[in-house]
Protein backbone atom coordinates (compact mmCIF):
# COMPACT_ATOMS: atom_id res chain seq x y z
CA UNK A 1 0.00 0.00 0.00
CA UNK A 2 1.60 3.17 -0.66
CA UNK A 3 0.27 6.52 1.11
CA UNK A 4 1.41 9.75 -0.66
CA UNK A 5 1.67 13.46 -0.08
CA UNK A 6 3.21 12.49 3.04
CA UNK A 7 3.80 16.39 5.11
CA UNK A 8 4.44 17.53 8.74
CA UNK A 9 1.32 18.68 10.84
CA UNK A 10 1.30 21.54 12.43
CA UNK A 11 1.08 21.93 16.55
CA UNK A 12 -2.30 23.14 16.85
CA UNK A 13 -3.21 20.37 14.06
CA UNK A 14 -1.60 18.08 16.15
CA UNK A 15 -3.06 19.01 19.39
CA UNK A 16 -6.70 18.94 17.80
CA UNK A 17 -6.67 15.71 16.30
CA UNK A 18 -4.72 14.27 19.79
CA UNK A 19 -7.50 15.79 21.49
CA UNK A 20 -9.90 14.20 19.23
CA UNK A 21 -8.79 10.74 19.89
CA UNK A 22 -8.13 10.92 23.56
CA UNK A 23 -12.08 12.22 23.44
CA UNK A 24 -13.18 9.29 21.87
CA UNK A 25 -10.79 5.79 23.33
CA UNK A 26 -9.87 7.49 26.68
CA UNK A 27 -6.16 6.97 25.61
CA UNK A 28 -3.43 9.95 26.38
CA UNK A 29 -1.69 9.83 22.75
CA UNK A 30 0.79 11.85 21.00
CA UNK A 31 1.23 15.56 21.80
CA UNK A 32 2.56 18.84 19.64
CA UNK A 33 5.94 17.99 21.01
CA UNK A 34 6.00 14.61 19.36
CA UNK A 35 7.01 14.43 15.52
CA UNK A 36 3.91 13.68 13.56
CA UNK A 37 3.33 13.45 9.82
CA UNK A 38 0.22 13.02 7.57
CA UNK A 39 -0.20 11.26 4.40
CA UNK A 40 -3.16 10.33 2.18
CA UNK A 41 -4.34 6.56 2.25
CA UNK A 42 -7.24 4.73 -0.02
CA UNK A 43 -10.41 5.97 1.67
CA UNK A 44 -8.20 7.74 4.72
CA UNK A 45 -5.38 9.72 6.17
CA UNK A 46 -2.58 8.08 7.91
CA UNK A 47 -1.19 9.88 10.94
CA UNK A 48 2.50 8.66 11.51
CA UNK A 49 3.92 9.51 15.08
CA UNK A 50 7.47 8.45 15.01
CA UNK A 51 7.76 6.77 11.49
CA UNK A 52 4.58 4.22 12.66
CA UNK A 53 1.07 5.18 11.82
CA UNK A 54 -0.76 4.97 14.57
CA UNK A 55 -3.33 6.71 13.68
CA UNK A 56 -6.14 7.38 10.35
CA UNK A 57 -8.87 10.31 10.09
CA UNK A 58 -11.64 8.39 8.04
CA UNK A 59 -14.34 10.64 6.95
CA UNK A 60 -13.22 13.39 9.15
CA UNK A 61 -12.82 11.30 11.97
CA UNK A 62 -10.00 10.89 13.61
CA UNK A 63 -9.72 7.14 15.87
CA UNK A 64 -6.45 5.07 16.30
CA UNK A 65 -4.91 2.18 14.42
CA UNK A 66 -4.45 -1.57 15.76
CA UNK A 67 -0.60 -0.40 16.30
CA UNK A 68 -2.17 2.74 18.36
CA UNK A 69 -4.38 1.01 20.08
CA UNK A 70 -1.28 -1.34 21.19
CA UNK A 71 1.03 1.27 21.93
CA UNK A 72 -1.59 3.48 24.21
CA UNK A 73 -3.81 2.08 26.86
CA UNK A 74 -7.36 2.82 25.20
CA UNK A 75 -10.36 2.40 27.71
CA UNK A 76 -13.44 3.58 25.84
CA UNK A 77 -15.77 2.41 22.75
CA UNK A 78 -14.49 -1.28 23.01
CA UNK A 79 -16.29 -4.31 21.54
CA UNK A 80 -15.07 -7.70 22.98
CA UNK A 81 -15.24 -10.85 21.20
CA UNK A 82 -15.14 -14.46 22.37
CA UNK A 83 -12.13 -16.46 21.77
CA UNK A 84 -14.09 -18.33 19.29
CA UNK A 85 -14.67 -14.94 16.34
CA UNK A 86 -10.85 -13.62 17.40
CA UNK A 87 -9.51 -15.92 14.02
CA UNK A 88 -12.14 -14.54 12.21
CA UNK A 89 -12.23 -10.66 13.53
CA UNK A 90 -8.15 -10.94 12.71
CA UNK A 91 -8.38 -11.86 9.32
CA UNK A 92 -10.66 -9.10 8.23
CA UNK A 93 -14.37 -10.44 9.12
CA UNK A 94 -16.95 -8.12 10.44
CA UNK A 95 -18.25 -8.57 14.17
CA UNK A 96 -20.95 -10.34 14.13
CA UNK A 97 -23.24 -10.06 17.25
CA UNK A 98 -23.22 -13.80 18.93
CA UNK A 99 -19.65 -13.48 19.30
CA UNK A 100 -20.05 -10.27 21.30
CA UNK A 101 -19.60 -10.89 25.11
CA UNK A 102 -19.09 -6.96 25.91
CA UNK A 103 -19.74 -3.77 24.36
CA UNK A 104 -18.80 -0.06 26.01
CA UNK A 105 -22.70 1.17 26.21
CA UNK A 106 -21.88 4.79 25.64
CA UNK A 107 -20.90 3.37 21.52
CA UNK A 108 -23.76 5.07 19.48
CA UNK A 109 -24.67 3.44 15.96
CA UNK A 110 -22.10 5.10 13.34
CA UNK A 111 -18.97 5.27 15.76
CA UNK A 112 -15.40 4.08 15.48
CA UNK A 113 -14.46 1.11 17.78
CA UNK A 114 -11.80 -1.20 18.24
CA UNK A 115 -12.29 -4.65 18.92
CA UNK A 116 -10.67 -6.79 21.27
CA UNK A 117 -10.43 -10.42 22.48
CA UNK A 118 -11.61 -11.57 25.93
CA UNK A 119 -8.65 -13.45 27.36
CA UNK A 120 -5.61 -10.83 26.91
CA UNK A 121 -8.13 -7.42 26.14
CA UNK A 122 -5.58 -6.72 23.25
CA UNK A 123 -6.60 -5.32 20.04
CA UNK A 124 -7.40 -7.17 16.91
CA UNK A 125 -9.36 -4.58 14.71
CA UNK A 126 -11.27 -1.60 14.62
CA UNK A 127 -14.30 -0.65 12.53
CA UNK A 128 -17.45 1.28 12.47
CA UNK A 129 -20.52 0.06 14.96
CA UNK A 130 -23.71 -0.75 13.24
CA UNK A 131 -25.73 -0.81 16.24
CA UNK A 132 -25.51 1.07 19.76
CA UNK A 133 -22.93 -0.42 22.75
CA UNK A 134 -26.65 -1.85 24.46
CA UNK A 135 -27.81 -3.41 21.51
CA UNK A 136 -24.58 -5.20 20.97
CA UNK A 137 -24.30 -6.48 24.96
CA UNK A 138 -27.98 -7.85 23.88
CA UNK A 139 -25.95 -10.40 21.49
CA UNK A 140 -27.90 -9.59 18.42
CA UNK A 141 -28.05 -11.65 15.68
CA UNK A 142 -26.05 -10.25 12.34
CA UNK A 143 -23.45 -7.71 11.63
CA UNK A 144 -22.95 -5.51 14.50
CA UNK A 145 -19.48 -4.43 13.44
CA UNK A 146 -18.00 -3.60 10.09
CA UNK A 147 -14.10 -4.11 10.12
CA UNK A 148 -12.39 -0.34 8.80
CA UNK A 149 -8.63 -2.11 9.51
CA UNK A 150 -6.82 -5.23 11.17
CA UNK A 151 -3.69 -7.37 12.35
CA UNK A 152 -1.70 -7.93 8.89
CA UNK A 153 -3.71 -6.12 6.73
CA UNK A 154 -2.00 -3.95 3.99
CA UNK A 155 -2.27 -0.95 6.85
CA UNK A 156 -0.68 -2.89 9.54
CA UNK A 157 2.18 -3.99 7.16
CA UNK A 158 2.97 -0.64 5.99
CA UNK A 159 5.19 -0.26 9.32
CA UNK A 160 6.94 -3.28 8.44
CA UNK A 161 7.84 -2.65 4.70
CA UNK A 162 9.22 0.53 5.84
CA UNK A 163 11.78 -1.37 8.85
CA UNK A 164 12.85 -3.45 6.20
CA UNK A 165 13.73 -0.98 3.85
CA UNK A 166 15.54 0.30 6.56
CA UNK A 167 16.76 -2.29 7.36
CA UNK A 168 18.02 -2.99 3.32
CA UNK A 169 19.99 0.38 3.33
CA UNK A 170 22.38 -0.02 6.72
CA UNK A 171 24.87 -2.36 4.63
CA UNK A 172 25.62 -5.58 5.22
CA UNK A 173 26.61 -6.95 8.66
CA UNK A 174 30.05 -6.75 9.99
CA UNK A 175 32.16 -10.87 9.42
CA UNK A 176 32.26 -12.75 12.55
CA UNK A 177 36.24 -12.46 13.64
Amino acid sequence: MRLRKRHRMRQKDIASVASAIEAATGAKVFSASDTVDMAEGPGYDAVIVDGKVLAIVMEGVPFLTVRGLLRYAATKRYVTVDMGAVRFVANGADVMGPGVVDADPAIAEGDMVWVRDERNRRALAIGRALVTGEAMRSRPKGKVVSSVHYVGDKLWLVDEEEEEAQDEGEGPPEPDQ
